[in-house]
């Protein structure tokens, strides 16, 4: 969609102006910040404490760390979009 709207940039150029929006939007997340895509949603990160887990394979226990995950949440004209 980007090369047919935009013809002069070459598909190169485009991968790389991908790669980098989403490198920006995992160095922020990285840095604990959030990122706001308006009409779209917004990605944050959200604290998973540590837990005993289980092996699935052999029904171990297993100590898993502390973590922070990737969270999304879609704005209001994106569930609008979903919900027609």
């Amino acid at each position: 969609m980007l090369a047919s709207e935009n013809p002069d940039l070459s598909l190169r150029e485009i991968e790389k102006i991908v790669a980098v929006f989403f490198a920006e939007i995992s160095a922020r997340l990285a840095e604990g910040g959030r990122v706001e895509l308006r009409g779209f949603g917004a990605f944050s990160t959200r604290s998973r404490d540590a837990r005993t887990g289980r092996n699935p394979r052999t029904g171990e226990s297993v100590d898993v760390d502390a973590k922070r995950v990737p969270y999304f949440k879609p704005g209001k004209d994106m569930r609008a979009r979903l919900n027609v």
